[in-house]
């Protein structure tokens, strides 16, 4: 809400409380103006806008209560909402300039049928003509804020009048107006293209601004035409600085569609952004320079770009300081060479007072240094971490982490960092985000094993986060025993059996069985500590613990060598647990012990009549064969598309998604198909006319992110 609706003339002492108090203690405490207020008596105080002397002080002292509410998300009855909307309506007998204004905006949020809106539309029709040019503007705004297409007609003349007004406020809100209209009614409004195409020619900046918008909303579906819109504005006839940087938008989808065709006719609309990165107006220079660092340019075409962030850098001004740098930061991530020269200038960011400027300058900085200046930086950030949020902390973290894999050698430095930032105060995200890049760290880097382990097992001491705790436990067992000295591991381990809860003393009893099967001088020891662990409280800790026991020492008899005890209690689960489940439960007890290996691998979905009444067994030999599933059908079909074949196994797909209506000549959906690495989306194209025969049908997606 505008923070003339809260504050000034329209809060009068029966109205608002005051913005400060002082309790016992003499401290100043703010809260709202409107603290207390409630909807019903907001709703009797609505009862004034009936009186035949207008209160226009107290009228909108009320109309502003209302709008708190409504903003607050308070909730108004069909019932309440109709007699509010009745009552506003008599508010526009009074010639208050300041009370009109809230009447239209109480308007925009009551109004609920066609039927009311038509009762207003008189109203504002008649201010639409009115002589007081702020009378005009907001009409237009609210008239097209509540009218339906049928009645959109009649005032459509009124509009394009409007758009070519002298007065730039009449002519913007005629614009902005045009611009939501066309979502709901775009072939009325491309109706108005001749209107529009004079705005964008008008010296008043916001209308020239407004006017390519609209103008190139109701070209947005016609490539040829906005290709053509641009190539007349890039020659210098547009004046606004926010219009341009509509334009620079614009100019760079030309040249990102047009360079998926051809590779020719680009350079005039890459020369105007270079020209742009000339402007007097600082917003304009950021967006063309930030335009052209996504673009695929050489090294010489991106250094003037380059070239005017550097000099924002050490701008006065923050905003810019802010643009600039996250812009850097952006093309330090995929050209961290061309970024370089900049480095003194972000090394002088480290220690601004815009903490998020500090950050982006510092994960910058990890980006393009070298190797010779990563302990300076590490010195630099270690003072710097305690002053900023940990979302901010968790970039920083993961900007160390890429570094140390690009220069592996300075491991030393960075892990004892990342160790030492573990012993702070921080949430859990940012510890997992630190744990995650020791182990990765760990992974990627031979010489780091050690210390790195060493490291964590100091973290879980103290670790107050169970599921850290469990998952270094889990790592520590994959990567403790083929270190040179794995015995150092095992009080840290032992530690967690006797001082943790129940989930983490789980996981030390596995990862102490890991170093007992893979550390053949170790399993004495392990034995005695997993007795101990018999007498635990939990039964978890207790099964696992027997069972370890038995496998280790052979009393249970798994495979035929040490590798297949080996693989059964460290290896991973093959076995879908769904048909585990239906064959533990179909299995009856007998001298026969069960036999995972007879399991089925295939995953299956049971049909409705399959499934078995509960407490009910279902007889080994009653199994059905397995039905073909819809990811089977599909990964047999992809695999003989010699494209996919190499794409591995086919983890899922959708479920077809319709991109058409269904009354049209052709239907086309698609079905998205997932791989570890690939997404497949299969566009299936479906003629529904036979009289027509669909040929060479193609598909074009001008642009696709997908994460992975």
């Amino acid at each position: 809400m505008p923070r003339s609706l809260v504050g000034g003339d329209l809060a009068g002492p029966d109205m608002a409380q005051p913005y400060m108090k002082k309790d016992d203690d003499d401290e100043e405490v703010e809260y709202s103006p409107f603290f207390g207020i409630e909807k019903g008596a907001v709703l009797q105080e609505a009862r004034a806008f009936h009186d035949p002397q207008l209160d226009v002080r107290r009228c909108s002292q009320v109309i502003t209560k209302l709008l708190y509410l409504l903003n607050q998300g308070e909730t108004f009855t069909k019932v309440e909402a109709t007699e509010v909307f009745f009552a506003v309506t008599k508010l526009f007998q009074s010639s208050d300039a300041g009370l009109r204004r809230l009447v239209y905006l109480m308007i925009k949020e009551v109004s609920t049928s066609s039927d009311e809106v038509i009762i207003v539309t008189s109203s504002l029709m008649k201010d639409m003509n009115s002589k007081t040019d702020m009378y005009r503007a907001n009409a237009i705004r609210v008239l097209c804020r509540i009218i339906d297409g049928t009645l959109l007609t009649q005032i459509e003349r009124y509009l394009k009048q409007a758009i070519v007004d002298k007065n730039p406020v009449v002519a913007s809100a005629a614009l902005v107006s045009g611009i939501h209209l066309a979502q709901a009614n775009p072939e009325i409004v491309k109706r108005w293209s001749n209107e529009v195409q004079e705005a964008v020619q008008s010296r008043a900046p916001l209308v020239q601004f407004h006017g390519l918008a609209l103008l190139h909303q109701i070209r947005q579906n016609d490539r040829l035409a906005v290709s053509k819109l641009v190539s007349s504005l890039t020659r210098g006839s547009v004046r606004s600085p926010l219009a341009q940087c509509l334009l620079i938008r614009y100019t760079s989808q030309v040249m990102r569609e047009s360079s998926m065709n051809t590779q020719t006719g680009d350079r005039p609309f890459f020369d105007f952004l270079e020209s742009s990165l000339r402007h007097k107006s600082e917003m304009v220079i950021l967006e063309a320079a930030r335009k052209i660092t996504e673009m695929d340019v050489t090294s010489r075409e991106l250094a003037p770009a380059i070239t005017v962030l550097q000099l924002f850098l050490s701008s006065s001004k923050p905003v810019l300081r802010f643009a600039a740098v996250r812009t850097l930061n952006k093309v330090a991530m995929t050209r961290p060479l061309a970024v370089t020269n900049c480095n003194v200038d972000l090394e002088s960011l480290m220690s601004d007072t815009n903490r998020s400027i500090a950050t982006l300058a510092i994960t910058t900085l990890l980006k393009t240094g070298n190797e010779s200046s990563v302990d300076r930086l590490m010195k630099q950030i270690t003072n710097f971490m305690s002053d900023i949020a940990d979302e901010f902390k968790i970039v920083v973290v993961e900007a160390i982490r890429s570094l140390c894999l690009k220069f592996p050698l300075k491991y030393r430095s960075m892990l004892n960092f990342l160790s030492n930032s573990l012993r702070e105060e921080g949430g859990f995200e940012y510890k997992k985000a630190i744990v995650d890049s020791i182990i990765t760290l760990i992974s990627e880097i031979p010489d780091a094993k050690e210390i790195g382990l060493l490291h964590l097992c100091e973290f879980i001491e103290d670790c107050e986060f169970t599921y850290l705790s469990s998952q270094i436990l889990h790592f520590l067992g994959n990567e403790g025993p083929r270190t040179s000295d794995p015995s150092r591991y095992i009080r840290y381990i032992h530690n967690r059996v006797i001082l943790e809860n129940a989930t983490v003393r789980a996981s030390a009893v596995s990862t102490l069985a890991k170093f007992g099967a893979l550390v053949d001088t170790l399993k004495p020891r392990i034995f005695v500590l997993l007795r101990r662990c018999l007498f635990d409280t939990e039964d978890e800790v207790r099964d696992r613990a027997t069972l370890y026991l038995q496998t280790l020492g052979g009393e249970v008899a798994i495979g035929n060598n040490e590798k297949d005890v080996k693989d059964f209690l460290f290896g991973s689960l093959d076995v879908p647990l769904a048909n585990l489940e239906a064959s533990l439960r179909t299995y009856e007890p007998s001298e026969e012990p069960f036999d995972i290996s007879l399991v089925s691998r295939e995953v299956r979905s049971l049909p409705l009549q399959e499934k078995k009444a509960p407490g009910k067994k279902a007889p080994a030999t009653a199994a059905a064969p397995a039905p073909v599933s819809a990811v089977d059908a599909y990964q047999k079909m992809l695999s003989s598309i010699p494209e996919f074949a190499g794409f591995g196994r086919l983890f899922k797909s959708s479920e077809p998604v319709e991109l058409t209506e269904a009354e049209t000549e052709y239907a086309v959906n698609v079905v998205k198909h997932i791989y570890d690495s690939y997404v497949v989306l299969q566009y299936n194209c479906t003629n529904t006319i036979e009289e027509q025969l669909l040929e060479d049908v193609s598909s074009y997606i001008s642009s696709i992110f997908v994460k992975l």
